[in-house]
């Protein structure tokens, strides 16, 4: 059995980042090897193996991100309510490590829409408690810095696992569904390490019986910061906006995977500096920053010419994801009372779930009926309003925590 953290570990320094950031971590990239040996593939597979249309492909895809987003909520809620957050963690990727591989057996496309949407199932189980056990897990001084570990271990299994699978593929000339199976050995080391790893933290007993309404207590600073997330996501379309405007510029299909391995691998390279520098100069002036890249390379995406630039262009975008991605989980965390933190992430979820559909959407119609430029100029057009009204918001110190001690479960 796993025994509890001593107090001597944990006063050893406050700059620590801990067992459970690592091995969260460590949880995200083996998923996200696991996942993107099969996600990239999946298109292949469900039109010339299964024979699905590319209109029932979208509605897998979009079947499976809503019901993501509503669990996230209701997890995050449920984390906050019991007080134990690993359990749901461990139950979530547990579920999607199950199921995923099972695409290889799959003989309709329907059957690959209730793998996929079981898949999201999981995530949506796992991703609010999970940020919530992180930022109970760490001073508030290294916020930003243990989000970036973990968003950059997640980009790095974004990056080996197509990687891996392109190479089963060449070498071995094995089937899809044998690529699917192999899929399977990650995601377990995943779900091991988060069984062995991950440790139950003790938090304070205050106000923890209130917690009983979704919306209760996380207070106006939350709320404003979310509008601002809202407003950011309706400029931030699918990156496979992304790719078609780098084939519009002359880049080769065949050259598409190494243009999106370049963007995880920026991704994840970035993740660490940019969640640390938000640490140490501030949140809102880093995520401004990490949306000011964003305008700017959309801005440069309108105005493109030639291939070289599209390289250029999405290793940009991956310094945006570097400033942005710790950054934002660390505001949600600083602005919110520490009982609150799995609701707050649950709904920081939603809020980007919910404007991701109409933000594709309000692209792809500006992009038919005026052409690439217009569609990449209104998104950055809109990230820079979010830039300016996050600018706007009131300040507010981050919340105090002592850290927490860890509790045997």
């Amino acid at each position: 059995m796993v025994q509890p953290e001593s107090d001597t570990d944990r006063d050893r320094s406050s700059k620590s980042l801990g067992r459970n950031v690592y091995a969260l971590a460590a949880v995200s990239f083996f998923t996200d090897v696991s996942s993107e040996m099969i996600y990239p593939l999946l298109p292949v597979f469900l039109t010339s193996v299964l024979g699905a249309s590319a209109g029932f492909i979208g509605a897998i895809e979009g079947a499976a991100e809503s019901t993501a987003a509503l669990l996230k909520l209701a997890s995050g809620w449920w984390s906050d309510r019991v007080r134990r957050r690993k359990p749901l963690v461990v139950a979530g990727y547990a579920l999607a490590s199950a199921v995923r591989p099972l695409v290889a057996i799959a003989q309709s496309a329907t059957q690959v829409l209730l793998i996929r949407v079981s898949d999201r199932v999981g995530k949506g189980i796992r991703n609010a408690p999970r940020d919530a056990l992180i930022a109970d897990s760490i001073h508030p001084s290294v916020r930003g810095r243990a989000f970036g570990v973990r968003s950059a271990a997640d980009n790095a299994g974004a990056l080996l696992g197509p990687l891996i699978a392109f190479a089963i593929l060449a070498w071995w000339h094995v089937s899809l569904r044998t690529v699917f199976w192999f899929a399977a050995i990650p995601g377990a080391i995943a779900v091991i390490v988060a069984i062995a790893g991950v440790r139950e933290v003790r938090r304070g007993e205050a106000k923890q019986s209130k917690v009983t309404q979704l919306r209760s207590g996380m207070g106006r600073r939350f709320w404003a910061f979310l509008v601002v997330i809202f407003i950011f996501t309706l400029g931030n379309s699918t990156d496979a906006f992304l790719l078609l405007r780098a084939r519009e510029l002359g880049v080769p299909v065949a050259l598409a995977p190494i243009l999106w391995a370049l963007l995880n691998g920026v991704k994840s390279v970035s993740n660490i500096p940019g969640g640390t520098l938000s640490d140490r100069i501030g949140r809102r002036p880093t995520l401004v920053a990490g949306w000011v890249v964003y305008a700017i390379v959309y801005f440069l995406f309108a105005r493109a010419s030639h291939a070289w630039e599209a390289w250029a262009l999405f290793a940009g975008y991956g310094i945006f994801f570097g400033l942005s991605e710790g950054t934002e989980l660390a505001l949600v965390a600083d602005v919110v009372p520490e009982d609150r933190r799995g609701s707050a992430y649950g709904w920081y979820y939603l809020a980007i779930g919910i404007g991701a559909l109409p933000a594709s959407l309000i692209f792809g119609v500006l992009w038919d009926r005026f052409g690439s430029p217009v569609a990449f100029s209104t998104g950055a057009a809109l990230a820079l309003v979010a830039a300016i009204a996050l600018l706007a918001m009131p300040r507010a110190q981050p919340t105090r925590s002592v850290r927490p001690s860890a509790q045997k479960r």
